[in-house]
């Protein structure tokens, strides 16, 4: 039993009829506050093809304070970069993470672009979250000899203030999961139960650059020249893949993580598996985020309600975005968007407990999976 607790709140957000932008599926939003005080989500917006479009929407609440809606404000980002767009017409800018960073007074947007060369991480960057200016690819210093620009990449998020890096020096700290060749759910479902998991090649990483843009250099980011495994699959419900989910957020136990986790589920029919992602909660250390201080054994969201077994794909809820309820008066209340069966938009409410378990899982660079 998780010291989590989770309760859904309802579906905010699916795709608006007879509007071509989302024919097939709105979901996996970044969610942030603006400088008003509003609360807006970027969801991913799907058109024929898989032609994938970052929007952008204002969040509206009832009484109680509940999300309870949402209304439509446009497009935050389009492919249009080489880098986000095939000769065939297609492309994407797809699963926005969106942190305001505190050492650059902006917003830095972390998605997915997806080209010829496959999904990689790309970044923008905002003063009002309206406004965005692409900063291009994440780069890379090598690992182990490998190029790690060349190598698949999603599920990127950006700690809001600088963090030690691995020598100790304060710098931009981001969550990320390359997708190594043979690491794909995909791939590792054909695998025995009992595998061992890939410690290096299957985590979710962090990496660090400098944490000031370039003054020689205004429209990128420096390199990430420094990087880290924080997390393998280690429950049952995440053996065939981990990676990120909500962006880092500050609480009194550490920063707080609500991850995603992929295990294979029997067909209805028993003839068949298909893959299941739920969700699960980290905790990092505030002094050391690269030590992991409690992590949940069991997810604290699975697939259960009709819209998360039903849609685009099977079996998913996929958290993206998470909104701390200062508002309310409630610094001990999380709201946390998700994608359900890529194909809506669901919230729940996360309450941190007062004491976190001594007896929770923790990552252990030897375990099976």
């Amino acid at each position: 039993m998780s010291d989590f607790k989770l309760h859904r709140l309802g579906m905010l957000m699916e795709p608006e009829a007879g509007n071509p932008q989302e024919v097939e599926g709105v979901l996996n939003p970044a969610a942030a506050r603006g400088p008003d005080g509003e609360l807006y989500l970027f969801p991913r917006l799907v058109a024929k093809g898989n032609y994938s479009r970052i929007g952008m929407a204002r969040v509206k609440f009832d009484e109680a304070g509940d999300p309870a809606g949402v209304e439509r404000l446009g497009i935050a980002l389009e492919p249009e970069a080489d880098y986000e767009r095939r000769s065939d017409g297609g492309g994407g800018c797809e699963d926005a993470r969106v942190t305001y960073v505190e050492p650059l007074q902006r917003y830095i947007m972390s998605y997915t672009a997806f080209s010829p060369q496959g999904p990689r991480i790309a970044l923008a960057l905002s003063e009002d979250l309206f406004h965005w200016e692409r900063l291009g690819l994440a780069t890379y210093a090598h690992w182990h000899g490998i190029e790690l620009g060349n190598i698949d990449d999603k599920d990127a998020s950006i700690f809001p203030v600088a963090i030690p890096n691995l020598s100790g020096q304060r710098e931009l700290g981001m969550l990320h999961r390359p997708l190594f060749p043979g690491t794909r759910p995909e791939e590792t479902a054909y695998q025995r139960k009992d595998r061992e998991a890939d410690l290096d090649h299957e985590s979710i990483w962090i990496s660090y650059c400098p944490p000031a843009l370039k003054s020689s250099e205004p429209e990128r980011l420096g390199r990430f020249t420094s990087h880290h495994r924080l997390a393998i699959p280690v429950s049952p419900w995440e053996r065939l893949k981990i990676g990120a989910g909500t962006p880092p957020v500050l609480t009194r136990h550490g920063w707080l993580i609500v991850y995603h986790g992929v295990s294979e589920v029997t067909s209805a029919d028993g003839n068949g598996h298909h893959l299941c992602y739920s969700a699960g909660v980290m905790l990092l250390s505030q002094q050391q985020p690269r030590l992991i201080r409690y992590r949940s054994a069991e997810p604290v969201l699975r697939p259960e309600m009709p819209q998360e077994r039903d849609g685009t794909v099977a079996n998913i809820v996929f958290p993206t975005g998470i909104d701390r309820r200062d508002d309310l008066g409630k610094p001990d209340r999380f709201d946390v968007y998700y994608g359900m069966a890529d194909n809506r938009i669901g919230v729940a409410r996360l309450d941190l407990p007062e004491q976190i378990s001594a007896e929770a899982v923790a990552d252990a660079p030897e375990a099976k999976v």
